[in-house]
């Protein structure tokens, strides 16, 4: 697109209803940016108009809470069940059934909450637009209570003898957040440094004071605060601007006056303290968790305001600098000074006033003190004596690359620039394109990199600034039972005090609340829900990039794209001679390579050196390809990753080498480092997606694939780290010499293939580049290691302190004698947001659902925050009967189908399109594989969808079955499985 023509057409864009604000060329996004105001709604709009196809519209919303009861998001659930024109019950599950949209959700922020739709389909954009709009505006919650009730929160009784529950999705749903150290941390953090202002109160809602929450009061919040005066709208992408614009006028914005609304939704500025805090607060662990060396430091400094440009950028600067970089000096210097195992940052910039922390995880709680001192001092030496200019330079130059590439991975672009301006355009309304102009900013900061200025940061910011909380979270065994008892006797005591008649109210809403859910949306309100036609989708599957070529013996993948002049390598090493007793350790050597000295540079100057001379390399030990015909058959491998411009392609072929071949193992000190980094990093993956640690666990059970990504990024690699950690010293040298083993396993011509994603032009740079590169790669020749797998059933309660549960139940179909089809795909999108939809999150209260069904024949159904467990598998195991009885009409099968067909054409980049293809070829798949896939999606119905109730039947019969959750839970239902564990292991566990 000729940007200047573009501006030219639109400097003196005029309306007589929108004023015209601004107008201005967005040199970063190739795009022209338009600011106006809706005269008579006061509505704010954004345009940024731009020749990408991947339309994206959003409408937000200031919101900040006034209390802890989570009005702003149980609003945010509850606007989507339906509205005035689309009165179905979930719209938004009938648009992820039946558009194809490029991104569909809502967000609730500290202080305001956004609506963002995405598509590539012009018809298809303007439909979600539509739905989006009228849930907004005109929420059928007004009509319904029932909704307000499944989204927030309500009592639940089945008898005057039962006990009386709370439920509640988005009630479950904060538990689940509560359930989290680090959002236990946030959480004070922002109440304690935000006393005066909205930011004391928890938008999300705390669980302990929702149930203070009343329907009356929800509706004045929403009543109040969702008026066009206080919105902001934002369209992306290539669209007609007079014809969007009259839409919203005509169809909405007229409606309302601004003169109807008169309420201040901005954020008073929290003045600083006459001196720091200094508070300590607690978190909950499990029964068979250590509290020693379990407690959160914290250092958390306010850092001026989030429309101020420079400081935005130079705060993600500053941060690489002293923390993010690999042996960055103030997390060197807590780690050498012995306070913590994982040191981590956040700078939160998506508030008025940004938030800098500096966070020290499991540490010994009488360090406090040193804590404080080691980072004032480490601060204070770098304020004195200056930071290393590389280092800044590899930051800026690693932000910059990310910056210009913007390759978001599945995300749209028009999205995350959205999300971008909302960091200013919510506190000055005359700002929203401060940060997509940050080309500019760069160049600035490059040359304030021997001026003082991040030197003058530290101190302005950091040390001398009490505007400061310094926060101690220590651990206490007990703190989720005494929870769970404050909650049953608070019910108890509200049961006692009802009379008969109100004890049978409740039972009657209860039972007319799951007669609500039971009762589907008509037909007639279905079809209201604007849909596509079978005509509308591409019947082909998007190409594979695959130009095979040799080079030097070895096998080359070439993906010729246009890429803007950035080549994207690949090696990938087959791990086929690795004995077994060694697989864990390729999980461990992904995460150490790049981490530890080199031979030619320490690790801080390795990732320097790189980040200044190109976009990064990344390493992935646990890459494994099925083969698409042979259910057993599939390859373990190794690959590191690399991205670049053209003339630096020799540089990463350079690093590839460094890296691989002369990494230093035997540094004890790092080793120890990177093992207690890395067990703390898992323990908080797995609290907070219990899921994923319950489907792996459950698949390896059966699945020979399963197994070994458990071995090596799985709960079983999680015990092999904490294992690593808890006897290092008398196992150190063993390690090391296990690692240098897989090097010679692993890094050999006979092992590997590379992919390359660029242009001609690229390509013949990169060839010449790899040939270089393969003069040094040995020609080790080793038997194929054997590798015996013994599939054990084993029914696993992991527990924890864990609010809620995570239910995984897994199967495999192809080992009975079926095989997979395209139809299942359609079945994924008819559980996730129908049967299990309906049953495990609208009618049980979980957050979230979901089910698979593979290639090779795995395939399950999980929970994600839920409250229950039995009635959870009670569901899943019942699935096949919904299949069998499965019935619906031809226009809802379409809305399947093209809700199939959004999942597998989400727009994707050059790179993305090049993995792509790579992972086709090391799957020996082809595009026949991929069109005959889609075939059978294009024709699937009715009859197909029940034909697949035995594979469904067949696999829950197989009752394999894990779950995390809370520790009493599990334990009140230990009956059910064959072993309960802790999921996070102390020493000795």
């Amino acid at each position: 697109m000729d940007l200047k023509a573009h501006f030219d057409k639109l400097k003196n864009f005029s309306r007589g209803d929108y004023e015209t604000i601004s107008v201005e060329q967005l040199e970063d996004l190739n795009s022209v940016g338009l600011l106006l105001k809706h005269k008579k709604s006061g509505a704010k709009i954004c345009l940024v108009s731009n020749d990408d196809n991947n339309k994206v519209f959003s409408i937000g919303f200031k919101t900040p809470p006034t209390n802890d009861t989570g009005t702003q998001h149980i609003i945010e659930h509850s606007t989507l069940c339906g509205s005035r024109k689309y009165p179905v019950k979930d719209p938004f599950v009938e648009l992820v059934k039946g558009s194809l949209n490029t991104f569909l959700n809502a967000m609730t922020y500290p202080d305001k909450t956004i609506y963002p739709v995405a598509s590539c389909n012009d018809v298809d954009f303007k439909n979600l637009t539509d739905v989006y709009m009228d849930a907004v505006f005109y929420p059928n919650m007004y009509k319904e209570k029932k909704i307000f009730m499944q989204e927030g929160w309500h009592y639940e009784l089945e008898s005057k003898d039962a006990p009386l529950k709370f439920n509640g999705v988005v009630f479950n749903e904060m538990k689940g957040a509560f359930s989290s150290a680090d959002d236990v941390l946030a959480r004070y953090t922002f109440s304690s440094l935000f006393p005066d202002n909205n930011y004391k109160y928890e938008s999300g809602g705390d669980p302990e004071v929702i149930p203070d929450l009343t329907y009356e009061e929800f509706l004045k919040y929403h009543g109040e605060y969702y008026h066009p005066v206080n919105s902001y709208i934002y369209i992306y992408g290539d669209f007609d601007i007079n014809e969007r614009l009259d839409y919203l006028a005509k169809e909405y914005l007229d409606n309302f006056d601004k003169a109807d609304v008169n309420i201040n939704t901005d954020i008073a500025y929290q003045k600083g303290f006459d001196k720091p805090l200094d508070l300590v607060r607690e978190y909950a662990i499990a029964d068979d968790e250590s509290e020693e060396n379990n407690t959160y430091f914290s250092y958390n400094t306010v850092v001026g305001t989030s429309t101020d440009d420079k400081l935005y950028l130079a705060m993600d600067i500053l941060d690489y600098a002293l923390v993010l970089a690999p042996g960055a000096p103030l997390k060197q210097a807590l780690i050498d000074a012995g306070i913590g195992t994982d040191i981590y940052s956040d700078f939160e910039s998506s508030v008025y006033q940004p938030i800098y922390s500096i966070v020290a995880k499991n540490a010994n709680a009488a360090k406090k003190d040193e804590f404080v001192k080691v980072v004032n001092e480490t601060l204070t030496k770098l304020r004195d004596e200056g930071i290393n200019p590389r280092l800044l330079l590899a930051a800026l130059n690693y932000y910059e690359f990310k910056y210009r590439e913007a390759d978001y991975g599945p995300f749209p672009k028009g999205l995350m620039y959205y999300l971008n301006m909302n960091d200013s355009w919510f506190y000055d309304e005359t700002k929203p394109f401060v940060h997509v102009k940050e080309g500019k900013i760069y160049a600035e900061l490059r040359e304030e990199i021997d001026k003082g200025y991040f030197e003058n940061l530290i101190d302005k910011y950091l040390l001398n600034n009490n505007h400061k909380l310094i926060l101690t979270l220590n651990p206490k065994k007990g703190l989720d039972e005494a929870r769970r008892q404050k909650e049953a006797k608070r019910l108890a005591d509200y049961k006692a005090t009802l009379t008969d008649e109100q004890l049978e109210e409740i039972i009657k809403s209860t039972k007319e609340l799951k007669e609500y859910q039971d009762t589907p949306s008509s037909q007639k309100d279905l079809e209201t829900i604007p849909m596509l036609k079978l005509s509308d989708i591409e019947k082909k599957p998007e190409k594979l990039y695959i130009d095979k070529r040799e080079v030097n013996g070895v096998d080359v993948v070439f993906s010729d794209l246009f890429t803007n002049k950035i080549a994207y390598s690949l090696l990938s090493f087959d791990c086929k001679d690795v004995p077994e007793e060694l697989i864990p350790y390729v999980g461990l050597l992904s995460t150490v390579m790049t981490a530890m000295d080199t031979k030619n540079y320490s690790y801080q100057e390795l990732t320097n050196e790189i980040n200044i001379n190109s976009g990064g390399i990344r390493t992935d030990g646990a890459a494994i390809y099925s083969d698409k015909d042979d259910l057993d058959k599939f390859t373990i491998r190794y690959e590191l990753k690399g991205k670049s411009l053209y003339n630096k392609l020799d540089f990463i072929f350079d690093m590839y080498k460094e890296i691989i071949y002369t990494t230093k193992f035997d540094d004890y000190k790092r080793l120890k480092e990177i093992l207690a980094r890395s067990k703390s990093r898992l323990e908080g993956s797995m609290v907070s997606a219990g899921n994923t640690v319950a489907v792996m666990n459950t698949l390896s059970q059966f699945s020979k694939k399963a197994h070994y990504s458990n071995l090596m990024k799985g709960y079983q690699y999680y015990s092999f780290i904490e294992r690593l950690n808890a006897n290092f010293d008398e196992l150190k040298e063993t390690i090391v010499s296990k690692l240098n083993e897989l090097v010679s396993y692993i890094f050999n011509k006979d092992n590997l293939v590379v992919h390359i994603t660029a242009d001609d032009e690229g390509y013949e740079l990169f060839e010449k580049s790899l040939k270089k590169f393969l003069e040094d790669v040995p020609d080790n020749k080793y038997e194929v290691a054997k590798r015996e797998y013994v599939p054990k059933k084993v029914k696993t309660g992991f527990t924890s302190s864990s609010q809620v549960q995570y239910v995984a139940m897994c199967g495999n179909y192809i080992k009975e004698g079926y095989e997979y089809t395209g139809a299942l795909k359609v079945l994924k999108v008819i559980f996730s947001y129908d049967y299990l939809w309906i049953n495990v999150r609208v009618k049980g209260g979980a957050y979230g659902c979901n089910s698979s069904f593979l290639r090779n024949g795995d395939m399950y159904l999980s929970s994600y925050r839920d409250p229950n467990l039995k009635e959870t598998i009670d569901i899943f195991k019942k699935a096949y009967e919904y299949v069998e009885n499965f019935d619906v009409s031809d226009r809802d099968m379409l809305k399947y189908i093209i809700g199939t067909i959004s999942d597998l054409d989400t727009p994707l980049n050059p790179s993305a399109k090049g993995i792509r293809s790579f992972s086709a070829y090391l799957s020996n798949a082809d595009y026949d594989t991929f069109a005959k896939e889609r075939k059978e999606i294009l024709e699937c119905d009715v009859k197909a969808i029940k034909a697949l109730a035995p594979i469904v039947k067949l696999a829950m019969e197989q009752d394999y079955l894990s779950v995390v959750g809370n520790q009493q839970v599990i334990q009140d239902n230990k009956e059910i499985f064959d072993e309960v564990k802790p999921l996070i292991l102390s020493s000795g566990n």
